[in-house]
């Protein structure tokens, strides 16, 4: 497909409604919508297949779904750390950030040092992209060290105080996702969120009782990653 081609499918399933639904439910509402699902987006995506260029070429419409889009048809490996840099300053919703960072970013080889980059910015959606990169990137890299998410914990810590809703919700979710991981860090995770229980904020607050009574839970779902250690640990015993 060229752009001419998806931007008549994207027209085609574009439904006014839903963009007043979504703004009402999920307090997204931004600038050039059509008002489309994740889940067509997602369809389209698959009949289109990965093609960086057209991704590309999609982002630069300013449509908020052709920029969705973008995040599900381009190739990490073809993406350059100044094309990382620009689409961050770029994301106005919690949507779009998350939807890069989950689809797209999260299998860059520049994952890790872009997650601690953004997360120092002062830019809501910035910060918010390099703390959900905590989150999502144990499902990238499900073999990785324990040592990588350990060194997300402290920034969590210096995060917590954020009172910014979407910075605050990304610190806890790394934090729960990281609990998440193995029993070694869930250990961890539970320590950090004690940590940040006794530092006087709201914010704080409400990251370290709602990732505690997650983590905590006889209930939460521990994924054993990596499992050629973890289960390991699990048969032997």
């Amino acid at each position: 497909m060229d752009l001419k081609e998806v931007l008549s499918k994207l027209n085609a399933l574009a439904n006014p409604d839903k963009v007043v639904f979504k703004a009402e439910k999920f307090g997204i509402s931004p600038e050039n919508s059509l008002g489309i699902y994740h889940k067509d987006l997602k369809q389209l995506a698959k009949e289109i297949g990965k093609n960086t260029d057209l991704g590309n070429a999609l982002f630069e419409t300013e449509i908020y779904e052709a920029r969705i889009l973008c995040s599900k048809i381009c190739n990490p490996k073809e993406v350059s750390e100044g094309q990382l840099d620009y689409w961050v300053t770029q994301f106005t919703t919690w949507e779009i950030c998350d939807s890069f960072c989950m689809e797209l970013i999260k299998f860059h080889e520049l994952v890790i040092p872009k997650a601690f980059q953004w997360s120092r910015s002062p830019e809501t959606f910035v910060k918010r992209a390099g703390l959900v990169l905590m989150a999502v990137y144990g499902f990238a890299d499900r073999k990785a060290d324990n040592t990588v998410f350990e060194s997300f914990l402290p920034v969590l810590i210096r995060e917590c105080r954020d009172e910014r809703v979407y910075v605050k919700k990304a610190v806890n979710w790394a934090l729960r996702q990281i609990g998440k991981r193995n029993v070694d860090l869930q250990q961890k995770a539970i320590q950090t969120a004690q940590e940040i229980l006794k530092i006087e904020s709201k914010s704080a607050q409400w990251i370290a009782k709602d990732a505690l009574k997650e983590l905590q839970s006889e209930k939460v779902n521990v994924l054993d990653y990596p499992r050629k250690i973890y289960r390991s640990k699990t048969k032997s015993s």
